[in-house]
């Protein structure tokens, strides 16, 4: 006995997919095609030939894209008339692969169709339908040709110009401190044959040394005098120098100042052994002012060299070049590291206001990905609030139960309802012709898609957010 038709005309009817076809032209479908069922697993692999047209009849199909060294699940489906494989059949080119990979989470029933078939069936039916096809889908792989790249250069210029901004001013303090510092030491080698060593008896000599050493362990720390606490110590302590009648007061004064030594250590130094005639003090001053600036020099250097380490670090947390694709990470550390990335960006008009979530627990997360979102948005919060009106940037996170909310917040002059409506769209920008790509937020709405997030935007004249809202 025969078996059972490979296709049934009456099954694809239904579809909505197939609505408006004639018998005769369902018939066509069916004659290259079949319908069977599929085991569990993968049904076509993103890269190979693409040999089929699949339309799910029952079951679940799973799609997703390769990035990098993973596979990002982008689509699922259970809905008769999905249909995944050969989406670019139109095309009749022997050389078309499949665009993504698709899996069937359980056995499914599925109708395929050659893609030969599909194609042929496409441009002799539907030729003008066919002609536009293929017009938007060489169109669209033109402009990925060409902006892809671009958009990716412009991400690492940018990059490139925070980091090295930011790098640029603790660079140059250490290579002055470091000047500062050899120059210092020059110096005291001059000055140490001043001092009235070889006349000192031990005891005095002894508290010459002790003094120097307190006198480099108060420089070496850092002290939280503002500069106006600065400028009257150092004014106290040139006019105790003066009635004392050492030379250089003043310079001396404004090294001790710095250091935090006050008047009460001048009356200290004074009442030392080293220090038992008027003559002594003034080499005393100078030899313990050197000890100072030295040790405040080794200070400003390790203070620039740990500003660099930490602008490094950073610049990895940012790009994640030395950690796996996925990870489990502190979501405000992701947007720390952006911030220091744009620092550049954050002019003296701009207030950055941290409405942190201390509770939140670490977030499973791609964490290169979310950094491009976060760039992404701050940068718009940036531009929306211009270059010169005093605005502020808030950056917030909450948790809503099982999600993870982040807010960008800015103070502009916020969104109209048509450009609210359209802002996610690719290639929309409000910013004047040839200053944007209108990719940003897209990009920004797939990769938080690809975490099964969601991003939106509320507006209104001094107070725009973009609310991420990311399962934990």
């Amino acid at each position: 006995m025969p078996g059972p038709p490979a296709c049934d005309v009456t099954e694809l009817r239904d579809l909505f997919l197939f609505e408006g076809l004639t018998d005769a032209q369902l018939a066509a479908l069916c004659g290259g095609g079949r319908i069977a069922t599929f085991p569990a697993g993968e049904l076509c692999r993103e890269g190979e030939p693409a040999e089929y047209f699949y339309v799910l009849l029952d079951g679940e199909i799973a799609l997703s894209k390769r990035s990098g060294a993973r596979d990002i699940d982008i689509w699922r489906a259970s809905a008769p008339g999905s249909y995944c494989g050969a989406w670019s059949a139109f095309l009749l080119d022997e050389e078309t692969t499949y665009e993504n990979t698709a899996t069937l989470t359980r056995p499914s029933r599925l109708f395929e169709l050659d893609a030969t078939t599909l194609g042929t069936f496409l441009t002799s039916q539907f030729p003008m339908a066919t002609h536009l096809l293929v017009g938007h889908s060489h169109g669209r792989f033109h402009q990925r040709r060409i902006l892809g790249p671009h958009d990716r250069l412009v991400q690492l210029v940018q990059m490139t110009a925070g980091l090295t901004h930011e790098l640029n001013n603790p660079a140059a303090a250490a290579v002055r401190a470091a000047s500062g510092l050899r120059t210092q030491i020059a110096g005291m080698r001059h000055r140490r044959a001043q001092l009235p060593a070889a006349t000192l008896p031990p005891e005095a000599m002894a508290s010459l040394v002790e003094l120097q050493d307190r006198v480099a362990e108060v420089a070496g720390k850092p002290n939280d005098l503002t500069s106006v606490q600065k400028a009257d110590l150092e004014e106290a302590l040139g006019d105790w120098l003066d009635r004392h009648k050492v030379a250089d007061a003043w310079q001396h004064a404004a090294t001790f100042a710095e250091a935090g030594l006050d008047v009460d250590w001048m009356e200290r130094i004074s009442a030392a052994p080293c220090c038992n005639t008027p003559a002594s003090l003034t080499p005393v001053i100078r030899w313990l002012a050197c000890t100072a600036e030295t040790e405040l020099l080794l200070t400003e250097i390790t203070d620039a060299t740990t500003r660099i380490s930490t602008l490094v670090d950073q610049a990895k947390q940012f790009t994640q070049l030395d950690r796996a694709p996925s990870d489990v990470v502190d979501v405000h550390g992701l947007l720390e590291a952006t911030l220091a990335m744009r620092a550049h960006r954050l002019g003296p008009h701009i207030t950055v206001v941290r409405d942190y979530d201390a509770g939140l627990p670490p977030l499973p997360c791609y964490p290169a990905e979310l950094n491009q979102v976060w760039t992404h948005l701050i940068d718009n919060a940036l531009d929306a609030m211009g270059d010169t009106a005093a605005g502020t940037l808030t950056l917030r996170t909450t948790r809503d139960r099982d999600t993870l909310r982040v807010e960008v917040c800015d103070t502009g002059p916020g969104m109209t309802d048509d450009v609210l409506a359209r802002i996610f769209d690719p290639f929309f920008t409000t910013k004047p012709f040839g200053e944007g790509t209108g990719l940003g937020l897209d990009v920004a709405v797939r990769i938080v898609d690809n975490h099964r997030g969601s991003l939106w935007a509320e507006s209104t004249p001094g107070d725009t957010r973009f609310i991420t809202s990311l399962p934990i």
